[in-house]
């Protein structure tokens, strides 16, 4: 799920894998979409497992092996998502996931949402709104310049 901004991914695909570089925060998933197995049910990893493969014009990753320790809607380490990538133009993927996670829910829940596809790079994840560090840094900068220039003057 995206946090509400910087919400950009890259996704790229090569062979036996797909990875999804997200812009917030900079994690990329690697995905790999030939058949190896999943590492043993007690290795747990933050944002788990992902295993990929295709059906039809659909990339499906089921993605296991949580730790629990970044719960995703009370959902701990028992969480099992299924995702579906569905490019739908030449612009546009339909994303779905299914959530799962029998100590939590009765039953399994489905969300979707619109990828669309942004121009231009990600850029470098970093809060500078109200961080008056870099325009203070860049008027001292200036000001040195200045008298600099001031001094070479005389």
């Amino acid at each position: 799920m995206d946090a509400g901004y910087n919400a950009v991914y890259e996704i790229l695909q090569s062979p036996g894998y797909v990875t999804i570089l997200t812009e917030m925060i900079h994690d990329v998933r690697i995905i790999p979409i030939d058949d190896r197995p999943l590492p043993p049910e007690q290795v747990k990893q933050w944002i788990g497992f992902s295993r990929g493969h295709w059906e039809k014009d659909t990339l499906v990753v089921e993605t296991t092996n949580y730790n629990g320790k970044r719960p995703f809607q009370g959902a701990g380490q028992n969480l099992r998502i299924t995702e579906r990538f569905t490019r739908v133009a030449e612009d546009k993927i339909d994303y779905t996931f299914t959530a799962q996670d029998e100590t939590v829910w009765v039953s399994p829940w489905t969300a979707s949402a619109p990828l669309t596809k942004e121009k231009g790079p990600i850029f470098e994840f970093a809060c500078h709104e109200t961080n008056y560090g870099p325009a203070n840094i860049l008027a001292g900068a200036r000001a040195e310049e200045k008298a600099a220039a001031d001094a070479a003057k005389k």
